[in-house]
């Protein structure tokens, strides 16, 4: 989607007489209403008849009648000051989203630059355009081109030609920018929901991304949707440790590719007490060689779920974890040839984890003594 079809619409008002005739009729409903109020506090039973209206009586009634007319200009200026606020409120809304579409433009046009520092300019100026963006509309589509540029098809390191060394050069440039993207979310993610720059509470789709590090460390993903499903973890470092994961599909890896390198979840926060929903969903993920670390990580309300989840050796570490969600779920889980350790872990036991009694542990698959069942 496109900045430009985010575009806000037309200012919608009433006609001017069907505003002015909704005005006066609230007036004189308003003014009724207070008559009757202090008519009923101050105990009157009916009005004194005039025979003859006196000199004084009729000066009154003709300052009451400029009085009915002052109060009746007044109301139509109200009404003519109230739209022409509400055209020009309009017209700066239509000029800043203009000014921010002719450089939404630009940057994405630095973005397919061949040069990797000119692409680096405009990761930054969308970032920036996402901060002033007048709309939160036009912000998300910031953080849509943003995630897009981390979705576009890339090549690891272990498969460039070997001795290629302008092929090794063009993936560490790229490598570069998009990890730029990946932290400059984080930073906007560790922001309290109330800054004006945070970007809490949006959409961020990495569906079948690859990535091969970067640091989601300290992000909140709070209300909006993080979407990393299918995604493939190989090489480097990713972190997400003290990250938190709160809401109805904040938190989605399902079918997602841990091969390799290192992905921490280490003192990671899986809440859904905060929606009451679905926070964090693993389901069909892979893990395979490489070390993933949920160590001291929380898992709270919610759901979270791990059904037929394959630990093909590699290193899982869910040491000191706390289970206390109402659902967290390991059916189906295969642990061939793997290390899942949940030695220290406290909490309620994950569904499906521990086999019934008597049954022995799978291989690899350690958990702590007050988890096992007797028979």
């Amino acid at each position: 989607m496109t900045a430009n079809s985010r575009r806000p619409r037309g200012l919608r008002l009433w006609p001017v007489g069907t505003a002015l005739a909704l005005t006066f009729t609230a007036a004189i409903a308003v003014a009724a209403t207070a008559f009757f109020i202090g008519w009923d506090l101050l105990g009157a039973r009916s009005l004194k008849p005039e025979r003859q209206l006196t000199s004084s009586t009729l000066f009154d009634l003709v300052k009451l009648s400029f009085g009915v007319v002052a109060g009746a200009g007044a109301l139509v200026a109200l009404v003519v000051a109230y739209r022409r606020q509400r055209v020009d409120e309009d017209g700066a809304l239509r000029e800043s989203t203009r000014l921010h579409t002719e450089r939404f433009t630009t940057a994405v046009s630095q973005l397919g630059d061949e040069s990797a520092a000119v692409r680096l300019g405009g990761v930054h100026a969308l970032a920036g355009l996402a901060d002033d963006a007048p709309t939160r509309a036009l912000r998300q589509t910031c953080i849509d081109v943003l995630c897009a540029y981390v979705r576009l098809p890339y090549t690891l390191e272990a498969h460039l030609p070997t001795g290629d060394i302008a092929a090794r050069h063009a993936y560490v440039s790229l490598r570069e920018v998009r990890h730029t993207v990946i932290r400059l979310i984080r930073d906007h993610l560790q922001l309290d929901a109330d800054h004006p720059r945070s970007w809490g509470g949006h959409d961020f789709d990495f569906t079948g991304a690859v990535f091969d590090g970067g640091d989601f460390g300290g992000a909140k993903f709070h209300g909006g949707t993080a979407d990393f499903s299918r995604v493939s973890f190989a090489a480097g470092h990713v972190s997400f440790t003290f990250a938190s994961f709160a809401g109805d599909g904040s938190g989605n890896f399902r079918g997602a590719s841990f091969a390799g390198g290192t992905v921490s979840f280490s003192h990671t926060t899986f809440d859904g007490t905060i929606f009451d929903e679905v926070t964090v969903d693993f389901r069909g993920a892979s893990f395979t060689g490489g070390t993933v670390n949920f160590r001291g990580a929380s898992f709270t309300g919610g759901m979270i779920n791990f059904d037929g989840v394959s630990f093909e050796g590699s290193a899982v570490d869910f040491r000191e974890a706390y289970f206390s969600s109402r659902t967290v779920r390991f059916f189906r889980v295969d642990f061939r040839a793997g290390a899942v350790d949940f030695s220290g872990a406290r909490g309620t036991v994950p569904n499906g984890l521990v086999p019934p009694s008597g049954a022995p542990l799978p291989a690899g698959l350690t958990i702590p003594p007050a988890w096992h069942q007797t028979p």
